[in-house]
């Protein structure tokens, strides 16, 4: 993965019950599952930004910047993989649409109309995302913590 591409990225979570406060967006619980972060790596950065997420799950002495952050910081939440496609095209929201399902409202979309870009699943959905991924074109590449 060339980590100076743009691309669209989402982060897959396990974790166990928890209640998080997650700056000025309040408190959220969360069922013992997975969770699923949908992210854009359109920025200067780019695909950088994907780094820098697995790099703050393993370093926890950071201050939050992004709602996701909050996750991280969780020892109940543990980064598993990050899923990640290199693309100059916007996908985050159509992405965030084809999951679906149960999310935390307003979570990690505040520059968007999208209900939510964190949603919740029982069982493992590594390979629900891959095939989203794959029905919109783009070449998924499954990066482990």
């Amino acid at each position: 993965m060339d980590f100076s591409e743009k691309g669209v990225y989402c982060l897959l979570f396990e974790n166990r019950d928890c209640v998080i406060e997650v700056g000025k967006k309040g408190t959220f619980s969360f069922s013992e599952g997975f969770h699923i972060y949908v992210g854009s790596a359109l920025g200067s950065g780019g695909m950088k930004r994907v780094k820098r997420h697995i790099d703050f799950s393993l370093r926890k002495d950071r201050n939050p910047r992004w709602h996701v952050d909050y996750l991280h910081l969780n020892p109940s939440f543990k980064l598993s993989w990050a899923v990640c496609a290199s693309t100059p095209d916007r996908f985050e929201c159509e992405i965030a649409y084809r999951l679906g399902g149960d999310s935390a409202p307003g979570f990690g979309c505040t520059d968007c109309a999208c209900k939510s870009h964190l949603f919740y699943r029982k069982e493992n959905p590594l390979s629900e995302i891959k095939g989203v991924f794959e029905s919109l074109g783009l070449r998924a590449v499954v990066l482990d913590r």
